[in-house]
């Protein structure tokens, strides 16, 4: 068995008396793309929140490529090659695609003005450019605002970010969450060839959607959460669309011993 590029193990979290993850186990391999799927309420946003560092888990150990991890913050995870692309996208939408893609990580001119934090852009666009390529993704031109773009457009470089700064750090895991939620057939085909680029390219990839089709089509294995609790952990290729259903909605029980 390979390193898991992050492994969960025992997690649990509390909200007051509510026990929203119940003793979760948790891994994905340098390369592979597994779907996290579950109702609402079923804790996908809680155990998302815990892998990226915005929640600390009231119990269990995360470890990142074997080594034991303690996230405080979302800087701790990113700092470990966890980055998460949220269903609202965090882009400043009034800036241009060059500048989102470095937002945080801005290139600096030389010399005094650098030090008193004047941006090279010149030199922003050319690291956005090669960056994109490297990724074999084409969006509109770099100096193009982002409120400008389509839907799928801006999809897309919320993930070209997140991706460049997970694939730049020892091979990182990136969390998708509803990456497809109101696209379009075209966009959607767009975000599915992005996935499996990335992966190719060794990044492992959470991706959390109700979106069975897009699973199906871009994923190797599928967990499944049901009240807080993992039900089912299953290759994408021997699971039944009925038995996903459910696993989902309860009426069928959980693989593993209660």
């Amino acid at each position: 068995m390979p390193t898991p590029a992050m492994q969960l193990s025992g997690i649990e979290h509390h909200y007051g008396f509510v026990r929203a993850l119940d003793g979760i186990d948790f891994r994905i391999d340098p390369g592979e793309v597994v779907g996290l799927l579950g109702d609402n309420g079923a804790g996908k946003s809680t155990l998302l929140k815990v892998m990226s560092g915005a929640h600390r888990p009231s119990h269990g150990t995360i470890r990142v490529h074997g080594h034991q991890r303690s996230f405080h913050a979302p800087r701790d995870a990113a700092a470990a090659g966890i980055h998460m692309v949220y269903q609202d996208l965090s882009l400043v939408e009034p800036q241009d695609i060059a500048t989102n893609l470095n937002l945080g990580q801005e290139i600096l001119r030389r010399g005094p003005f650098g030090r008193l934090g004047f941006v090279n852009h010149k030199a922003q666009r050319r690291h956005a450019e090669e960056q994109l390529d490297r990724l074999g993704v084409r969006t509109a031109p770099m100096t193009r605002p982002v409120e400008l773009l389509s839907g799928g457009q801006r999809q897309v470089v919320a993930f070209a970010r997140s991706a460049i700064r997970a694939a730049g750090n020892s091979r990182g895991v990136l969390l998708l969450d509803e990456p497809t939620a109101a696209l379009g057939y075209e966009q959607t085909r767009q975000v599915e060839d992005l996935i499996r680029k990335l992966a190719e390219q060794g990044t492992a990839i959470v991706v959390v959607s109700h979106d069975l089709p897009l699973c199906y089509e871009v994923t190797q294995r599928m967990v499944i959460l049901n009240r807080g609790r993992k039900v089912a952990d299953i290759p994408t290729a021997d699971a039944d669309s009925d038995h996903v259903v459910g696993w989902i909605t309860g009426s069928r029980p959980s693989m593993f011993a209660s």
